[in-house]
This record gives structure tokens, C-alpha cells and sequence, in this order.
């Protein structure tokens, strides 16, 4: 299968799943997310704020910003500068507004650096066991994982539908440590 038919046959699974199985996978996922962050104890989380048909982590951002055991930051797109760009910056809810794509991206006028981040939980449309992913096509998490200085542990997140056997992949494509199913 190309990329774009794997992409489409994802997009019917999760519109064919009612919302509150989705909830309930949500659930399962961001129960898991916060037991593997506490466990690994990091002092900065790169999370993102979810599309409606990707697993809302967003309990999970709640919950690490009222432990207030790390620094959470969240990505923020810039389209508008030649080459496009993604960097994180810290969360505030308050101060959190609709960006590129539709996304609710944090504010701020500096950005963490790559190499601070202990840990990145990262979305895409599909992975395997093994970590590799299958992003929405426009490279800004592989250009961010591939940056010098990053060294972060990586986790995908995902619905059960959403993990495969396996998945067309290039050179440039980054794989993730480590993946957390709603299963």
C-alpha cells in the first residue's frame, strides 16, 4: 500500500468508530502516558494538542501541568517563513491559540531548545511495533527528530486501528521509541 492509501484507510477507520470508543481508547492511552512519564521522571515533555481524530492526550497535558513535577511544551507552527518550520514552547492554557493547520498552539516568544526535551510524545497517522510512523506528509516531525542536539526518548501515541504490521518507509523517515496503543 502508498502512503496516501494507508492515509485514507485510517481516516475511514477512525470517522467508522463511534466517539465513545474513541474516548474510551483515548482513556487507555493517556492512563499509560502518564505512567511511563512519571516513570521516567523528565524535566521537560514535548506533548501537542490534539486534531479531532487523533487520541486526545489532553488529560494528559492537564494532569503533568498540575503535578507541576516538568516543564510541558507543546509544537507551534510557522508556514509563513520560507522553509516551514515547527518549534516548542512552553503551555499555558490561557495563553493557547488557533495556528496553522487548525491546531491550538501555545504563544511565547522563546522556544525550548531541542536538546532540553527529555521526552516527546509524538502523533501520526499510523506506526508499527517497531516505531516506525506514518505522519500526515508534511515532515515536521522527522525534520524535528532529526534535529542536532535532540536526543529525547520518543512515544507514539495511537488508536488500535492505527497500529500496523508494517508501513512503507524512507531514509528520511524517524522511527519512535516506543508506542502506546489504546488497546
Amino acid at each position: 500500500m502508498t502512503k496516501k492509501s494507508i492515509r485514507q484507510s485510517i481516516k475511514r477507520a477512525t470517522q467508522g468508530l463511534s466517539r465513545e470508543e474513541l474516548n474510551v481508547q483515548s482513556d487507555k492511552v493517556v492512563e499509560s502516558l502518564k505512567e511511563l512519564i512519571l516513570s521516567r521522571k523528565p524535566s521537560v515533555v514535548a506533548l501537542f494538542s490534539p486534531l479531532p481524530d487523533e487520541v486526545d492526550i489532553t488529560p494528559a497535558i492537564e494532569y503533568l501541568v498540575e503535578q507541576n513535577q516538568c516543564l510541558v511544551v507543546l509544537p507551534r507552527v510557522d508556514i509563513k517563513a520560507d522553509k516551514p518550520t515547527m518549534e516548542f514552547y512552553p503551555y499555558r492554557k490561557a495563553e493557547m491559540e488557533v495556528g496553522a493547520y487548525g491546531i491550538n498552539e501555545p504563544q511565547g516568544d522563546a522556544p525550548c531548545p531541542a536538546e532540553a526535551i527529555d521526552l516527546m510524545v509524538v502523533p501520526a497517522v499510523a506506526f508499527t511495533r517497531r516505531g516506525e510512523r506514518l505522519g500526515r506528509g508534511k515532515g515536521f516531525y522527522d525534520c524535528y527528530l532529526s534535529r542536532e542536539g535532540f536526543r529525547a526518548y520518543t512515544v507514539g501515541v495511537c488508536y488500535s486501528h492505527q497500529l500496523l504490521d508494517s508501513l512503507p518507509t524512507e531514509p528520511h523517515d524517524c522511527r519512535v521509541d516506543e508506542v502506546v496503543v489504546g488497546e
